[in-house]
């Protein structure tokens, strides 16, 4: 076995003062939490490059975990790991513990070509950020304007403790938050959507379904990406909230007890594709609210800067 499956990643220090939320997204059963943080590290991250529209033609196969390693172990690339791992719902760690691996054909492409979301969605062009959580693909997208600019694997809610599903904005973020329960429930790069149901999106391992207790769980990049790319909340010095943050949309049924639906792309390659018409059918009820919200956040900054 070589060593391409080993990563590191360093975290950089932050300073911590006192504030109390709820945060239930761990490996053990959801409990309240008491997170440390306030004031916030920024950590530069390069925006990814707008994604192309056009996806390219794709298959897929299941390899077996040995043929697997004979075949594409000492020419798999830094790249093609990231899709591999991306298309089977897991992180790099649980990649190697799969028994069997859906392998795309070519495997050289961005990983948005093998997103199920799509590239422009015409409806969210006024919508200056919003991200979406899909339960039945475990796949997220997140949109500037319409335009697609990060997508990639999340493992939600399992059956007994699910992610609740509809609109919801970013509150507070913590670069780290601990367990008072145990120490060894470390969730990192944490943003809060819903502040007393304990949801949130944040670092933590994909095992390759939904195994969270209603959290979204994510890659690290991804999860530190959208720590500095998603709005926290305003709040004025009642600690009344005057301004919400980033829209996040979580829908669909995942089916649970049944075959992992990506493993279907062997049958039929654009099979979990997200079409217009579905995404649309999502975003349209909450666009008023979501406008509506995104012009008193743009009012109240516009007033903090006049100060």
């Amino acid at each position: 076995m070589n060593n391409f499956f080993r990563t590191t990643l360093h975290f950089g220090a932050s300073i911590y003062l006192v504030s109390f939320v709820f945060i239930s997204c761990n490996d053990s059963p959801a409990e309240n939490f008491a997170e440390e943080e306030v004031k916030i590290d920024s950590v530069v991250k390069e925006k990814p490059q707008l994604i192309p529209v056009q996806k390219q033609n794709i298959t897929y196969q299941l390899v077996g975990r040995k043929a697997f390693f004979k075949q594409f172990s000492d020419s798999i690339t830094s790249d093609g790991l990231t899709i591999l791992s991306d298309i089977n719902r897991v992180d790099k760690n649980h990649l190697k513990r799969l028994d069997s691996i859906l392998v795309p054909t070519p495997l050289n492409l961005s990983r948005a070509e093998y997103s199920p979301f799509p590239s422009v969605v015409p409806s969210l062009q006024e919508v200056s950020k919003i991200l979406f959580f899909a339960y039945h693909e475990q796949y997220f997208g997140a949109y500037e304007n319409g335009k697609l600019i990060l997508t990639g694997p999340t493992n939600m809610g399992k059956s007994s403790s699910r992610t609740p599903t509809g609109l919801f904005f970013t509150n507070w973020k913590s670069k780290e938050s601990i367990s008072t329960v145990s120490s060894e429930w470390i969730l990192k790069w944490n943003f809060n959507v819903s502040n007393f149901g304990g949801v949130g999106f944040h670092e933590y391992a994909l095992p390759g379904y939904p195994a969270s207790h209603s959290c979204m769980r994510l890659k690290a990049d991804d999860a530190m990406f959208f720590y500095n790319w998603a709005n926290q909340w305003k709040l004025d010095t009642a600690d009344k909230v005057v301004a919400k943050g980033t829209p996040v949309i979580i829908y669909g049924k995942y089916p649970f007890g049944k075959r992992k639906p990506w493993l279907s792309l062997v049958e039929n390659p654009s099979g979990l594709s997200i079409s217009m018409e579905v995404l649309d059918s999502v975003i349209l009820p909450h666009l008023p609210t979501i406008l509506k919200e995104q012009k008193n956040r743009v009012e109240i900054e516009n007033g903090f800067a006049n100060l």
